[in-house]
């Protein structure tokens, strides 16, 4: 990026914050490919993602719990979840112009990088962080209230439109919560009408069972069970 502080400058524009330390803002657009394998000597913006998703988190459960009141726990739960998945995040970022700042390794930008939802939308939530590290929370929830939230309301995805095995990968990524993996524990039947059960298991553990006549249809049935356990969805248990 040739003139990197006038990009950073744009950039401050757009989210309505001027940073102190402009290099917390650059280390935020530096993707891991960037530093990679070149033998530069410098941060990438996987540690401040980590720091951004929390401060994101909590600015969201603020939002949720001041402008909703008639929400029950279970429900902000489930619209929080709506709301930073990632691609709302990925949606809110290209709207803010997040994508044309990243610094990406050769690699990455042959690949098409800057269109990538994961790359992107961790961007978005380094910002976040190095807005936090920069300036404190109050300014990284003036930031979040002022130019994210709606946009992530825009994108925010309707969980209709996703199926379940998709969802619950999501959920479970998103809140890094451990590996899911499926099993055939049964199959009855003639050939041509079998019948399958297919457990969904959580580090191992069983978390929903479901059944159907193909082991893609059981899947979906378990993966719907795990998301009413989890309070991802209403249900009966």
């Amino acid at each position: 990026m040739p003139d990197m502080q006038k990009e950073i400058s744009t950039l401050e524009e757009t989210l309505q914050y001027v940073f102190s330390n402009r290099s917390l803002l650059e280390t935020a657009l530096t993707h891991t490919s960037y530093v990679k394998g070149d033998g530069k000597r410098m941060a990438h913006n996987e540690r401040l993602e980590f720091l951004g998703d929390a401060v994101l988190e909590l600015c969201v459960s603020e939002h949720l719990f001041r402008d909703y009141p008639e929400l029950q726990e279970g429900a902000m739960t489930r619209h929080r979840a709506r709301l930073v998945c990632e691609p709302a995040l990925f949606s809110a970022a290209q709207t803010l112009g997040v994508p044309a700042f990243l610094r990406l390794g050769n690699g990455e930008e042959l690949t098409g990088g800057r269109e990538k939802p994961s790359i992107v939308s961790d961007a978005l939530e380094a910002i976040i962080g190095a807005i936090y590290l920069d300036g404190g929370l109050e300014p990284a929830r003036r930031v979040i209230q002022e130019r994210v939230i709606r946009l992530l309301e825009e994108a925010r995805v309707d969980e209709t439109d996703k199926d379940f095995k998709t969802r619950l990968q999501e959920y479970i990524q998103k809140g890094h919560i451990g590996l899911l993996e499926y099993e055939c524990m049964d199959e009855k039947g003639p050939e041509h009408q079998k019948r399958f059960t297919i457990s969904a298991r959580l580090n191992g553990e069983s978390i929903g069972t479901g059944t159907g006549l193909s082991k893609q249809s059981a899947g979906q049935a378990a993966a719907k069970a795990a998301l009413i356990r989890l309070g991802v969805l209403e249900g009966e248990a």
